[in-house]
């Protein structure tokens, strides 16, 4: 006797629907699964035999036999059991078998019959919907989540009772919340506001052009002076996030198991903040299970790399092709997982390895072998790609003590949203959201400079000898501070103000 029900699993962040195949046959009693199940759906038949049992229904009886397919592809975790109970009851027709096929059926069930949530229920749904199904059973406490994608009718249950309950007709849909995703202000300041931050004007101004074009930044200078203070008030400053990227940053934030108990979709933009001690794994993504790592729980947001050098190598230099790329390839042996991670590098570190280097009243004990060894960690490539290296140094006590209220981030964010505008008419009918993301072979397209700022930029790059990427990276700095000012056209001072920024081959006299 042959049953047949519908399930979904991921690929990376994608969804997909599973075909639950299940047959009977004399013999002796056997539970078997077939199609690459993990270890933790190879369970599952223990997890099914009890809670059919506890539910209250029969057991099929003889040779069991459960097919997941496509068979080809591995399938991990336990969000089948729901699916694979169902195709064993409409064996021995306790539910309609025809009804059962309308439906897609996901959760983890519990000894006593009870339905789990589980991880990536949004892109699980998405990739139902895409193949045309409209119907879907699911853990109650997953209701929220999957109600995020319209076109589909959510049946959110709590137990395996229940879900035969929808299967014979009873059950009721899940009422949608008709609100649309929304960006709430109280989300935005939960890493501060500039306004906390005193003095520090050229530091806060290189934030307010990393926010306006999308770049990368690296804050150099010694301990105490507000690194860390500066890099958590980015996200302050960032423009909202569309409904279309807050459902971007969920989905991943669903497969990774973060979302919690919390509802709708991840309206603020992520601030990520991974220790040094951090392995390539975790940073990049990977693993068993081939998990997003911070760089791409950092999507659409910012990832802050406190003290840079003392990062492994190996981690920070993984991280050169998504810094231009915007997305993440990780190969195993199960396949090829390719994660999006088109987030703003935010770094810090100190002038020299004891941290005292040029600092006034302070006694420095690295020789310049040691500074250089110590910015040697860092290699030439990765900083090319680092559009803003900021030198700051100690406030001073008048700064400090200073009554008058410095500006708030809500300020400073109005100009970022109005350069982002002023930047998106031009990059419209393209991919391009940022002026970082300006492609090479369209620099003399977007980022066309004056006579008097080539002139400019000709003599820096002949005296500090700049790489081919730095005067892109020096260019795209430009036209974000010519964005800022509302100017159509990249002139001397705004070139004159990115070559500024490009200040860390000072610490050990290489070129940048």
């Amino acid at each position: 006797m042959l049953a047949l029900s519908f399930s979904a699993g991921m690929l990376g962040i994608e969804g997909y629907v599973v075909r639950v195949e299940a047959d009977s046959s004399a013999g002796s009693p056997v539970f078997t699964i077939i199609g690459l199940p993990d270890r933790a759906l190879g369970e599952a038949r223990e997890r099914v035999r009890a809670a059919i049992f506890n539910s209250g229904f029969a057991y099929p009886a003889g040779r069991l036999l459960v097919n997941l397919s496509p068979a080809d592809v591995r399938k991990e975790g336990p969000a089948f059991d729901l699916a694979i109970a169902l195709a064993l009851l409409a064996i021995d027709e306790q539910i309609d078998r025809l009804a059962l096929q309308n439906f897609i059926a996901l959760g983890e069930l519990a000894l006593d019959g009870t339905l789990r949530p589980v991880n990536g229920i949004l892109p699980m749904v998405i990739g139902a919907r895409n193949a045309g199904f409209t119907k879907l059973i699911l853990p109650q406490r997953n209701g929220d989540e999957a109600a995020l994608v319209e076109g589909i009718e959510l049946y959110a249950v709590d137990s395996l009772a229940s879900a035969v309950s929808v299967l014979l007709g009873n059950g009721a849909k899940w009422r949608r919340n008709t609100k649309a995703p929304e960006f709430h202000p109280e989300d935005e300041f939960v890493h501060g506001d500039l306004a906390d931050v005193r003095g520090q004007l050229v530091a806060k101004r290189a934030l307010e052009i990393a926010a306006a074009g999308g770049h990368n930044l690296l804050f150099v200078g010694p301990p105490g002076c507000g690194k860390t203070m500066l890099a958590r008030r980015l996200p302050s400053i960032l423009p909202p996030m569309t409904s279309d990227e807050a459902l971007d940053v969920t989905k991943i934030y669903s497969v990774a198991g973060l979302l919690g108990n919390r509802s709708g979709v991840v309206n603020a933009r992520p601030f990520r903040f991974p220790h040094h001690t951090i392995s390539q794994t975790a940073l990049v993504g990977g693993g068993p299970a081939v998990k997003p790592g911070e760089i791409s729980l950092a999507h659409l947001g910012v990832l802050f790399l406190d003290e840079l050098p003392e990062f492994g190598r190996g981690a920070i230099e993984v991280m050169r092709q998504p810094l231009e790329e915007g997305t993440v390839t990780i190969a195993r042996a199960i396949g090829t997982f390719t994660y999006p991670a088109r987030f703003q590098l935010v770094a810090s570190m100190n002038p020299c390895p004891c941290g005292y280097r040029g600092v006034r009243n302070a006694e420095c004990r690295c020789d310049d072998a040691a500074v250089a060894k110590y910015v040697g960690k860092l290699s030439g490539p990765l900083l090319d790609r680092i559009d803003l290296q900021v030198q700051i140094a100690r406030v001073l006590f008048d700064d400090m003590v200073r009554r008058e209220g410095a500006e708030r981030s809500s300020v400073i964010r109005e100009r970022v949203v109005a350069a982002r505008a002023f930047a998106r008419e031009r990059f419209a009918g393209t991919s391009i959201n940022a002026n970082a993301e300006i492609p090479p072979a369209a620099m003399r397209t977007y980022c066309t400079l004056d006579d008097s700022a080539m002139k400019l930029l000709a003599v820096a790059s002949a005296k500090r000898q700049f790489s081919a990427r730095a005067l892109d990276r020096i260019a795209r700095v430009a036209r974000t501070i010519a964005d800022l000012a509302h100017s159509p056209t990249i002139a001397a001072e705004h070139v004159a103000e990115a070559v500024q920024y490009r200040s860390l081959e000072r610490l050990d006299g290489r070129a940048a």
